[in-house]
């Protein structure tokens, strides 16, 4: 890979398999995949100062505002294991975050290189979510079409009753996926806009994802391969 810096936005509905792509990415390209969420958890666990404004609001049960939000990234952004580059999951979830993030990213003389929006229909999305069940006693997850127990709702590594948790039922998963779509769908606009948006089917074999997510990163960069 060249040696400038590489910042990813990674895009994609619950159900997915932005995970799964983000960890591959990570180990691939060598570079952190950090998490919305880690990224608070990290800084309130730290002390910080941004960590102990962010934790002021959250004990509030309110959302942390996009200007300090933006400073959280940055610190983090700053830490050595970001040298290369990072890929970021989960921020920004609205253009005005985004617009926040890259004039502060600007002022660093970097930039977001990419934004891959692994795109999966509404269908099979609920078939992913809706199909998951766990393992009341040690959390093993399993799929009833993907990987379904061996034993009716058993668990095959414990013997422990299977449950299904609240949001990965059938009627919730359809709510959490229409808030997604509705509120995400003004950021594919916006870095549509930009051009530096790029759609993958994310109904493919998760090798056949990880390969296009590659070459895309390729071409962000300017290499000829990965």
């Amino acid at each position: 890979m060249a040696e400038k810096p590489l910042y990813i936005v990674l895009i994609g509905a619950p159900g997915a398999g932005k995970g799964t792509q983000a960890a591959l990415l990570e180990k691939e390209l060598g570079i952190p995949h950090i998490s919305s969420g880690d990224m608070l958890r990290e800084a309130v666990a730290k002390g910080t100062e941004l960590g102990r404004l962010a934790k002021n609001y959250m004990d509030r049960g309110e959302l942390v505002p996009d200007d300090v939000m933006v400073k959280v990234v940055l610190e983090r952004l700053s830490m050595p294991d970001c040298r290369k580059g990072a890929l970021l999951d989960g921020f920004p979830r609205t253009p005005e975050q985004a617009r926040a993030l890259e004039e502060a990213l600007s002022k660093e003389g970097k930039t977001i290189s990419l934004v891959p929006y692994i795109k999966v229909s509404m269908e099979k999305l609920l078939e992913r979510l809706a199909g998951r069940w766990i393992c009341r006693n040690c959390q093993a997850v399993y799929h009833l079409v993907y990987n379904p127990p061996k034993e009716d709702m058993k668990c095959d590594l414990c013997g422990g009753e299977l449950y299904q948790r609240e949001d990965d039922k059938p009627e919730t998963a359809r709510r959490r996926l229409e808030v997604y779509f509705a509120q995400t769908a003004p950021l594919i606009d916006y870095y549509r806009q930009a051009g530096i948006l790029r759609e993958i089917d994310g109904e493919k074999a998760i090798e056949e994802i990880h390969r296009e997510l590659l070459a895309l990163v390729a071409e962000a960069m300017g290499d000829d391969c990965p």
